[in-house]
């Protein structure tokens, strides 16, 4: 697939990636096209991109309990000091004025999202100090905690400090994100939202049965309350053999530490699962077009928090293959346009002060 003048034309947004985790992890050089990471201010540039979510996932992989709060506030810090050393390219977008301005054409928007609330330390309340260093957008648990089950935990719903916690996010403006929830968590969080919330990074699960997937049903409660799926590109979440694959790997590795002869074999092994196609992604955006409408769908990548990517993508600034793929799918402009961008535009103006 060739990009062409059509595709670059075309503004993007995408909900979610992992960037700060390899600026903090591994030094990380955000301004430099040849940095080893999926996302830099050079490929977000060439790509279109006018709005992106960086999400600080304190907790992973293995992060000891007495360092969460510190790694957290490293990450959500770390968004700032990107655009700052972008030299004006790109700055931190904290209100819904900043995100149109990016939309428009100003520096590239920077929205920092906190992936689990770990670094809250199981009160709601203390979500105040972290919007103060630019948090917009909470995604209550990323592996269980006080707040809320995960899709790989208990599947219990919110507790009584979630509840507190998604009152509290409504109140401040602060974007709900039901990605890695619990189903059950997913249900109570449409019981009691007032607002929009999204999905960041969430696929559809009659398509590949992931448990990070949304079943139909949820993606028709998602449109129903005016929010946004983002399409995430991991292999595992776009395509069930390669899911089936992965689930079947995992099985078979030990739960303790691996030596580094087992962990050369494991890679060897994952390496040799055949990678999906990249048209799987048009597959889950007209699926979810075909439950929810075409309102609920966006882009969320999750790039650099995954390892493995589908054949035709290596990077986001190959993000602009993405119109061209909906396009042959048989997409219109206009449901391109809200694919690529004007649905989480849409979500993030109305919920953001």
């Amino acid at each position: 697939m060739t990009r062409t003048a059509e595709t670059f034309a075309r503004p993007l947004f995408d909900a979610h990636c992992d960037a700060p985790m390899k600026v903090v992890d591994l030094g990380g050089d955000f301004t430099c096209e040849s940095a080893p990471m999926h996302v830099t201010l050079p490929a977000l540039e060439e790509a279109g991109v006018r709005v992106q979510v960086f999400a600080s996932c304190a907790v992973y992989p293995d992060t000891p309990p007495d360092r969460i709060v510190e790694r957290g506030v490293a990450m959500v810090d770390a968004v700032g000091a990107m655009a700052e050393a972008s030299a004006g390219r790109m700055r931190v977008a904290a209100t819904a004025r900043d995100v149109q301005e990016a939309m428009a054409g100003g520096p590239i928007g920077a929205l920092v999202a906190l992936e689990g609330a770990d670094p809250l330390e199981g009160r709601a309340e203390n979500l105040r100090s972290l919007v103060g260093r630019g948090v917009r957008s909470v995604i209550f648990a990323w592996k269980d905690n006080e707040f809320s089950g995960t899709a790989f935990g208990t599947n219990r719903g919110l507790s009584r400090e979630g509840e507190r916690l998604l009152g509290l996010a409504e109140e401040i403006r602060v974007m709900v994100d039901v990605s890695h929830l619990s189903d059950s968590a997913f249900d109570d969080v449409c019981a009691r939202s007032s607002r929009p919330f999204i999905a960041s990074h969430s696929n559809c699960r009659s398509l590949c049965p992931h448990l990070r997937n949304l079943t139909d049903a949820m993606i028709r409660a998602l449109a129903d309350r005016g929010g946004v799926m983002g399409i995430n590109l991991a292999p595992h979440f776009l395509d069930a053999a390669h899911s089936a694959a992965m689930a079947a790997l995992r099985r078979g590795t030990s739960s303790g530490p691996l030596s580094p002869a087992q962990k050369a074999d494991l890679a060897a092994r994952r390496a040799a699962i055949p990678l999906p196609s990249f048209d799987l992604v048009a597959a889950h955006v007209l699926h979810a077009i075909r439950i929810g409408g075409e309102d609920v769908v966006g882009l969320g990548g999750d790039l650099d928090g995954i390892e493995l990517l589908p054949v035709g993508i290596e990077t986001v600034a190959d993000y602009p293959k993405i119109a061209s793929l909906l396009r042959a799918a048989g997409l219109s402009d206009r449901q391109i346009d809200k694919v690529c961008y004007a649905n989480l535009l849409r979500v993030f103006t109305e919920v953001l002060a």
